[in-house]
């Protein structure tokens, strides 16, 4: 490759040899979109001229070989001279995940060579800018790895411009082009010096238009360099319908040639729309979901629920397909309910873009599901499942495989492990498709039985009552507590001896719990993340705990409608089966995940050989691959040095774009729990613990975060599972994001008497640490306290 060649040598294979910004706009001017006519200087001419140079300074202050002064001269010359536009294009930018918007330099109106000369050698230094080194190590892009190629293009004189985008940035609906518009050249509205003209062009061809306010004109001078004019004497016209409609047409092309929503510069000059540049638009929302059924919608609220963090490449091949989600699957197929747990994560370059609440369907085996119901109902007793031979069988698999020892096995034996560990979980699915029948029908009966005594109401209570893993897990946080406060263990220094052995006999039977999702592989389990443990223990010794308030049995059985013994026993039983099903349901998926900690481990253990051999940069970087590309490794040892390379770069690449997604939801929760009017309300949700309570608000939004609750706080947190749940007997109230009546959360709330609200959706990003509010638990409704 030449060092330096015209626009139209490249196309958008060449990245290594024209950058990101350079192999676009070949790629647009060999498929005759409207593009100023330029050349590239190549990254081979960089890579000439900065061996030995590491600096903005020096490369800056770089003497250039005669050949390829010559080069650009000529090149300049062929241009036609005059005016050109002076673009940095590093080899790292316009990638889907990664923008680099603003991180090299642009230089406009150059005129000259000595001045392009300048111009050239400025943008190669501006490679090691403080704000581009910053931007590539927040990415984790090496900076040896990076080369940088200049766009030299003839400058178009624009009466207008701006930027283009083909989706709407903020909602991320895909059928709307959101133009930004202003007088002059363009960088004013790039660069954020103006408040743009701003149209929005629908596919039905209506036009959304908002003028901006023109404070600033940038224009070029003769001579060369630009000046910043006040642009108060500017007269803000829209622009024509014309130029708008082909900028719609222009739009629509470059992103159904590229495949996906573009971020484009344009300038408008002498009746003819140009194109810039364009690259991927980056943290693009997912397009809306569309209207949403009452299935669908709940769908979506237990998915929001299970997935607070985006899944990895690992989690989409191991422990979602495999683990309750999928065993959720298996269950819901073989009563005849297809695509309820399957299909609802979609993935974009390798990384899960947004959430497809699923629409579950009936198939014909669902005609006999009553009668299978009521079969396995009267066949598998709920209160008796821990004494099927499957479970016991089952706990004994598990035991076997935890205790190999994985450091010690080759390559191959320890590839193995994951899908042996995922093995485990498939009998399981057995388990709850013969056992749940008799959970429902209990619950049913019990629900038919409290609304024939007028005592509907005491459903919720009465279940919070039930003893499960869970609540055993928490009795046991609450003595781990008391031993904290008698020993003195949270005071600072060595740990006593008696708290440490009583840390280690929790987390023996209860640190296979997960931190953040029960359906992921990859958040760290209690055991992994003792400080989870210690955070609920710091919480919970601050003070005695709260009393939890009587039994709902005891109170339900005082009832006018309960006064003979008959009626008692009665009920006393309908309560008891109901609550056994409740266990089942609690119980077996704690036991369900016992082998999440081997395959986890198996999981890291594989990434720290790869990171050995030099493959990754730390063990957790493994998450980035699937377990097929893993299993696709015949030895570590022997990996060829082509086949790492392609390791590396894939998961720098999936690394890159699931940064760049890091601030962005895998669903608007809008769409789910709705945005309508809360009248007088801070924020309105599903009413899902009665009462009242009035507390400052503690905004916790991850487990890392649990020490900072204080007692009477107003616990406010995105989501919920069983391991937030010890924080509910210190918290004057629980308001969730996400969730519904039926979660952990409520369910817990409801147990300790506290008021709760789910469902909020943006209760995290909308009340403030400190801000004293009222919840209302039998409305749904926070409001600002007096």
């Amino acid at each position: 490759m030449k060092l330096v060649a015209p626009l139209s040598a490249f196309d958008r294979g060449d990245l290594a040899t024209a950058g990101g910004k350079g192999a676009n706009l070949g790629e647009l001017v060999g498929n005759a979109f409207p593009v100023p006519d330029g050349f590239v200087v190549t990254t081979q001419a960089y890579e000439q001229v900065a061996q030995g140079r590491s600096t903005r300074q020096q490369l800056e202050r770089a003497e250039l070989a005669d050949d390829l002064r010559q080069a650009i001269i000529a090149a300049y010359a062929e241009l036609g001279g005059g005016a050109v536009a002076v673009r940095s294009s590093a080899t790292a930018e316009d990638l889907p995940g990664a923008a680099f918007a603003g991180q090299q330099d642009t230089y406009l109106n150059v005129v000259g060579e000595q001045a392009l000369l300048d111009a050239v050698r400025r943008c190669w230094g501006s490679l090691f800018t403080e704000r581009a080194v910053a931007y590539r190590a927040r990415l984790g892009i090496d900076d040896a790895e990076v080369r940088i190629a200049v766009v030299v293009q003839s400058m178009v004189e624009a009466e207008a411009a701006g930027v283009m985008f083909t989706a709407d940035p903020v909602s991320g609906d895909r059928s709307k082009i959101v133009v930004d518009a202003s007088s002059g050249l363009g960088e004013a509205v790039v660069s954020g010096l103006v408040t743009p003209d701003h149209y929005v062009l629908r596919q039905s061809g209506e036009i959304d238009f908002a003028p901006g306010r023109r404070e600033v004109v940038i224009r070029g001078v003769a001579g060369g360099g630009v000046v910043h004019e006040s642009g108060c004497t500017e007269r803000a016209e829209r622009l024509p319908d014309a130029v708008l409609t082909e900028l719609g047409r222009l739009g629509r092309r470059v992103a159904a040639h590229f495949g996906r929503p573009q971020d484009i510069e344009w300038a408008y000059a002498k009746g003819r729309v140009h194109l810039l540049q364009a690259r991927p638009m980056t943290a693009l929302p997912p397009p809306p979901v569309g209207p949403l059924n009452p299935v669908r919608r709940r769908m979506a609220t237990v998915l929001m629920e299970y997935l607070p963090v985006r899944p990895y490449p690992i989690d989409m091949t191991t422990w979602l397909p495999y683990g309750p989600a999928g065993l959720m699957g298996k269950v819901t197929r073989s009563f005849g309910l297809r695509q309820a747990f399957e299909g609802f994560l979609e993935e974009e370059d390798g990384v899960v873009y947004r959430i497809v609440p699923p629409s579950p369907r009936p198939s014909l085996r669902m005609l006999a599901t009553p009668f299978k119901v009521v079969t396995k109902a009267r066949r598998y007793d709920p209160a008796r499942w821990t004494e099927d031979r499957r479970f016991l069988d089952y706990l004994a698999a598990v035991e076997r495989m935890r205790a190999r020892d994985l450091a010690a096995m080759s390559w191959a034996e320890l590839a193995r492990v994951p899908r042996q560990a995922l093995d485990l979980v498939e009998p399981v699915a057995g388990l709850r498709i013969d056992y749940l029948p008799g959970t429902g029908l209990a619950l049913l009966r019990l629900i038919l039985a409290l609304r024939l005594i007028g005592c509907a109401k005491w459903y919720g209570p009465l279940m919070g009552g039930t003893r499960t893993r869970t609540s055993d897990a928490n009795r046991a946080l609450e003595r781990l507590a008391e031993v904290a406060r008698r020993t003195g263990a949270l005071k600072g220094g060595p740990q006593p001896e008696e708290f440490t052995r009583e840390l280690a006999a929790f987390l023996a039977e209860y640190g296979h719990r997960e931190s953040a999702s029960p359906i992921l592989v990859t958040p760290p389990t209690w055991s992994e993340a003792p400080e989870i443990v210690l955070s609920l223990v710091e919480v919970l010794a601050a003070e005695p705990p709260r009393d939890k308030p009587r039994d709902a049995l005891d109170r339900l059985l005082t009832h006018p409608r309960l006064r003979s013994e008959r009626r008692r026993a009665w009920m006393t039983r309908l309560v008891a089966a109901a609550r056994a099903g409740v266990a089942f349901r609690e119980d077996s998926h704690l036991a369900f995940m016992l082998p999440h900690p081997i395959l986890r481990r198996s999981l890291l253990e594989m990434g720290r050989r790869l990171t050995e051999r030099g493959v990754l940069d730390r063990p957790e970087a493994v998450f980035h691959l699937r377990l097929e590309e893993l299993e696709g490794i015949a030895d570590v040892a022997a990996l060829r040095p082509e086949d790492a390379e392609r390791l590396r770069e894939t998961v720098r690449a999936r690394a890159v774009k699931r940064e760049q997604l890091s601030g962005v939801r895998l669903i608007d929760p809008a769409e789910v729990f709705g945005a309508g009017d809360t009248g007088d309300a801070l924020i309105t949700g599903a009413p899902a613990g009665g009462g009242t309570a009035t507390g400052p608000v503690k905004v916790i939004r991850e487990p890392a975060e649990f020490g900072l609750l204080a007692a009477g706080d107003v616990l406010v947190c995105p989501y919920t599972n069983p391991s937030w749940t010890p924080l509910f007997q210190h918290a004057a109230a629980v308001v969730v994001d996400t969730g519904g009546a039926a979660s952990h959360a409520a369910i817990v709330a409801r147990e300790y008497g506290i008021p709760a609200v789910m469902g909020t959706g943006s209760a995290t990003s909308v009340l403030e640490n400190g801000q004293v509010v009222t919840v209302n638990g039998d409305t749904g409704a926070v409001t600002a306290a007096p």
